[in-house]
């Protein structure tokens, strides 16, 4: 797209130029103008990683402005009723396409015909009714399909006729009352892996009525239906592996029959949650499921015997996970898993649990992995320490104070320990001390203020230690030296303010810290806490007490020795007054990537801030006072690839221009000042794809003509929000929108004005090319004709004698000829007074002599100089009829010859004329001659002297 330019004022230079419109098009008579490909800037939506997002926007129809190059559509939490057939016939590249959370009530017929290539449709949470014939018709590669919680109560024959390719289909939480239902949509997928019909109306399950039995369904939800029976008579499910078939709020008994054991032999994980299963039934299901359960799920078991149910169940040899959550169970006594000898993992989670006897886990020996999370425990119960195989123990979201020395006894092989959201107030130096494999230690959001020790000599396998949302107020020398392990460390969200130097030393492998939302202040930071912590990645310390007041350069920079950082976050200013930060603040990050400093008030930055940090990609220095950026501070980084510059104060995007950020990709400026932005900034960065200018005051005038354009039509920069962007001035127009200013006086459309010259130019080129081709001669005899007419005119009034009795025309090539014959002769001999060529003036010449004597060779009728001569005496030949003009053939040149020198056939026709060669035996006859005519009157008559026959 070219760029307009703006009349009056300076406006940014055009990009496109008229050699994009070539002869060859013009030539084709192009009359129009090719509209503009919509661009990224739209009314409601974002694009993002190429997904239009137009989620919560208010939305009551499906906005038409969207490119049709987007693989992703998100329309999700909207108030759309009516899905129409036209609505995405453009965005045939669609992948995803969410539509949950609106109020669906129809979608016509081949509303999803063009979008053979999308994969995953949310339907979610509408007000569906009904499945029409052929809805999904076009779909044949959609493998995810989501109807949640819509009204569906009737399903057409067709509708999922097109869906071959479909693996996963939920349609829970909707209305319909019967399996045929079902059968309706299985029947035509056989390709379908997971089906959720749960909480639906469904209150019997009966196999003959599914008649088709090559489903390759292996995840099959029929949990929350009012089933009273299931009857399989038949093995329609040969693939079916995971199976649900959880009670409903309605309180009914399921029937289960299952004529042959082998109907089911491949389910694996069963799930029978809330429902009301007497001891038989849990008989009956024991022997169906006896050769292939591994994993049992019987949570909220509330009007059961759950014990006795569990003795049943833990008989199935193959057992291996049990699931019992929101089971009200308030006590584990010492033969609850008695029976459970083969089971290895065991979930108790989210019971009100306050007592465990210390042998309730003596059965389950090879136990690996142990929920107790979101129970009443005050203790870690000692029937844990009997669990010499466990892997995973998770005991979060209790009520327990005090951790003890022989907690974890025995628990050698645990990798994982979730301690989090206790009240543990403090560590003893022993408590991890037999957890020598352990990787994950999860001790956040306690009130822990004093570790004693607990880190300095064990735990020397551990990963990841999360201390954070504790109320720890100081890390001590040593404090974490004997996890060499270690790499993900969290103290975010404390009380810290002291940081010893040596706090991490022992932490060489450490690479993520998190620090934000402490107390730290500057003092610590020079102690250099952090040069022992040499492999170290990221460094986040916002929202800390750091501050410094000068941009000198600083003794012993904080990070000096962290040449391996690659994030580094600095905090945010908890107290008043502005700050700065050392110009070598930064030394020694030579692998910085990513680089924060928002909210630290801020008024400056060292222009050699970021030079010892080249490889930098990300930088954010929103939120400070900088209202005024030097270009100079971006030099060492050309290869920063976002910038955030949010609520600087910045008044202007100028300092991009000399920055020449040419691999930016994205550029958030929210709420400044910017009020004009001109081309060079954007042409300054060529890479960009996003940009962020919410919340600025813009002035609508012709000054920003060009942004106005290039934000709706560009193709590659998406302005997000572009069409929100409110005008602040002139006060006339305050609070417009600026894509609605009417800019079309502001701009000259410099393609069509190229258009037009390069037109022109072509016709003039054209028309000189034919008029030289054609028309060459007449000119030139009309502008010695306009020659004459202004001496005529100039002499008109004056009756001045001739100068001279002859004018002589000749080629230079016949001069030997006109010196050595003609000259002798006509001065010598007859005394005339003869005139040479004078190329000053040939008319003054001719016409300030009584005749014109043409001396004519072949090299004189290819002479330009001479035509003209012969062009001007003929002229005035034919206007004063005057007997002025005597012609001379040096040669004989047949009148064939002469055709191309039209005119001076012309002038044979109706003159006479002397010829040289045919003199040769009688020359003084030839000299006689042309005494003669010199001496004949002007004036043409009847009676002039004929001075040779004509040829």
């Amino acid at each position: 797209m070219g760029r307009g330019v703006k009349e009056d004022k300076m406006m940014p230079k055009g990009e496109s130029g008229c050699f994009k419109l070539t002869v060859i098009v013009l030539l084709l008579n192009i009359g129009s103008f090719v509209v503009p490909v919509t661009g990224f800037s739209l009314k409601f939506c974002r694009i993002s990683y190429n997904i239009a997002i137009c989620s919560n926007s208010k939305l009551n129809t499906v906005p038409q402005d969207i490119p049709s190059t987007v693989n992703g559509l998100d329309l999700s939490v909207n108030k759309i009723k009516k899905i129409q057939a036209s609505d995405f016939k453009n965005l045939s590249l669609l992948m995803q396409l969410d539509l949950k959370r609106n109020l669906i009530w129809q979608i016509d017929p081949g509303t999803f015909a063009n979008l053979i290539f999308l994969k995953k449709l949310n339907l979610n949470n509408n007000r569906l009714v009904q499945l029409g014939d052929g809805l999904f018709d076009g779909l044949n590669n959609l493998t995810e399909l989501r109807l949640y919680r819509n009204h569906i109560r009737a399903v057409a024959p067709t509708s999922f006729k097109s869906l071959t390719s479909l693996t996963f289909l939920d349609i829970s939480n909707n209305k319909l009352q019967h399996i045929t239902r079902v059968h309706t949509i299985l029947q035509h997928l056989p390709n379908l892996w997971e089906l959720v019909v749960k909480n639906n109306d469904l209150t019997t399950f009966q196999s003959w009525e599914l008649t088709n039995s090559s489903l390759k369904l292996a995840y099959l939800d029929l949990s929350q239906n009012p089933i009273a029976v299931f009857r399989i008579t038949a093995d329609v499910f040969p693939n079916l592996t995971w199976l649900n078939i959880g009670g409903s709020s309605k309180k009914l008994q399921m029937k289960w029959d299952v004529h042959n054991k082998t109907f089911l032999s491949r389910v694996s994980t069963l799930d029978v949650s809330g429902l009301q299963i007497t001891s038989d039934d849990m008989e009956t299901l024991r022997a169906t499921f006896n050769s292939s359960l591994t994993t049992l799920r019987m949570n909220a078991m509330k009007r059961t015997h759950l014990a006795a149910l569990i003795n049943i169940s833990c008989t199935i040899p193959t057992l291996s996970a049990l699931q019992l959550e929101r089971n009200s169970l308030h006590y584990i006594s010492s033969n609850f898993f008695q029976v459970c000898i083969n089971v290895t993992e065991l979930d108790l989670s989210d019971n009100p649990i306050r007592y465990i006897d210390d042998h309730a886990f003596t059965s389950l020996d090879g136990l690996r992995i142990l929920s107790l999370n979101r129970n009443k425990l005050t203790s870690v119960p000692v029937a844990v320490r009997n669990l010499p195989t466990l892997e995973e123990l998770d005991l979060s979201k209790n009520n327990i104070s005090t951790l003890k020395c022989n907690d974890f006894a025995n628990l050698k092989k645990l990798r994982q320990l979730s301690l989090h959201q206790n009240s543990i107030s403090a560590l003893q130096e022993c408590v991890f001390k037999d957890l020598i494999r352990l990787q994950v230690l999860k001790l956040q959001n306690n009130t822990l203020s004093k570790l004693n020790g607990a880190f300095k000599k064990y735990l020397p396998n551990l990963k990841q230690l999360r201390l954070n949302g504790n109320k720890l107020t100081a890390i001590k020398h040593g404090e974490f030296m004997g996890l060499q392990s270690l790499q993900n460390l969290s103290l975010h969200e404390n009380q810290i303010e002291k940081v010893e130097n040596g706090s991490f030393i022992g932490l060489t492998n450490l690479t993520d810290i998190q620090l934000q939302s402490n107390y730290i202040k500057k003092t610590e930071l020079d102690k250099g806490g952090f040069n022992h912590l040499i492999n170290l990645r990221r460094l986040d310390l916002r929202d800390n007490h750091i501050k410094y007041s000068y941009s000198s350069p600083l003794p012993h920079p904080p990070f000096s020795q962290l040449s391996r950082l690659e994030t580094l976050a600095i905090p945010g200013q908890h107290s008043r007054g502005k700050s700065k930060l050392p110009s070598n603040f930064l030394q020694g990050l030579t692998n910085l990537v990513d680089f924060s400093a928002r909210n630290i008030q801020l008024l400056s930055l060292a222009k050699d801030m970021f030079k010892y940090t080249p490889r930098l990609q990300t930088l954010d220095i929103s939120s400070n006072d900088l209202m005024e950026v030097s270009p100079e501070l971006f030099f060492p980084i050309q290869s920063l690839k976002s910038l955030y510059i949010s609520r600087t104060s910045l008044w202007s995007l100028d300092f991009l221009i000399d920055a020449k950020l040419t691999k930016l990709e994205f550029l958030q400026a929210r709420k400044n000042e910017y009020s004009i932005l001109t081309d060079s900034i954007f042409s300054s960065t060529p890479a960009l794809v996003y940009l962020d200018l919410q919340g600025n005051s813009f002035t609508c005038d012709c000054d920003n003509a060009w942004f106005s354009k290039w934000a709706l039509y560009n193709t590659q920069t998406q302005v997000f929000d572009a069409y929100n962007f409110v005008c602040n001035y002139p006060p006339d127009l305050k609070n417009t929108k600026l894509l609605d200013l009417d800019v079309r006086s502001c701009i000259v459309d410099t393609e069509f004005i190229c258009y037009i010259s390069t037109t022109c130019t072509i016709l003039l080129f054209m028309a000189v090319s034919f008029t030289y081709q054609f028309l060459r001669w007449q000119l030139a005899y009309a502008y010695y004709l306009f020659l004459a007419l202004l001496f005529k005119t100039k002499h008109k009034n004056k009756q001045a004698h001739d100068q001279y009795d002859a004018f002589i025309s000749y080629n230079t090539h016949d001069e030997p000829w006109v010196i050595r014959e003609m000259l002798p002769k006509l001065e010598g001999e007859q005394g005339w007074r003869l005139c040479k060529p004078i190329i000053d003036n040939i008319t003054d010449a001719i016409y300030g002599s009584r005749k014109t004597i043409c001396v004519i060779s072949r090299r004189y009728l290819e002479s330009e100089w001479c035509s003209r001569e012969i062009q001007v005496a003929s002229f005035r030949l034919f206007d004063e009829q005057k007997d002025v003009l005597i012609l001379v053939f040096l040669e004989e040149i047949p009148t064939n010859q002469l055709s191309p020198y039209y005119r001076m056939r012309k002038l044979l026709k109706t003159r006479t004329y002397l010829s040289w060669p045919r003199a040769e035996e009688h020359p003084e006859l030839f000299w006689e001659k042309l005494r003669q005519a010199l001496n004949t009157r002007e004036d043409l008559g009847d009676d002039r002297f004929l001075l040779v026959e004509r040829a």
